[in-house]
């Protein structure tokens, strides 16, 4: 069982993961940053000077009794809230880094092609210039509405 477990865990697709676990937590703190600190000040500002952290919805008053103008004098109150202004940093903290992570493995499977020797993906389809239905490349007479198209090439 030890032995399975080694090969399992020295394939390439476990260690690659491993990696990426490892640059995903190192890079969501910067993602974070960038939404509270950089891209959501702006958006509040816009939307009439919205603080997205301080967004909150009493469920239960604490003690004082509110109002409470931030979230976390709400907490220190002990109150039931819902805190949906950080569920919207969270849920553009998460859209950032998908997307970022998005562009990083579709780079990566672009250099693996690259060093494989892969040619990029060719059409295999083309348009008809009389018709414009949808052709293979190399026929030398449209099915659709059999021009001649000249010699196939290929």
């Amino acid at each position: 069982m030890l032995k399975e477990f080694k090969e399992f865990a020295m394939r390439g697709n476990v260690l690659d993961m491993a990696i990426g676990i490892i640059i995903g937590g190192a890079f969501t703190p910067i993602v974070k940053s960038l939404v509270d600190d950089v891209i959501m000040p702006p958006i509040g500002l816009v939307l009439g000077d919205v603080e997205f952290e301080n967004l909150f919805l009493v469920l239960k008053s604490g003690t004082p009794p509110g109002p409470y103008t931030t979230l976390a004098q709400a907490q220190a109150a002990g109150v039931v809230s819902i805190a949906y202004g950080q569920f919207v940093n969270t849920v553009v903290t998460f859209l950032i880094v998908a997307f970022a992570v998005f562009l990083m493995v579709k780079a990566i499977n672009r250099m693996r092609r690259r060093e494989e020797g892969v040619a990029p993906e060719e059409s295999t389809t083309k348009p008809c210039p009389h018709c414009l239905s949808t052709i293979p490349v190399r026929a030398s007479r449209c099915a659709f509405c059999t021009a001649e198209l000249g010699a196939a090439t290929g």
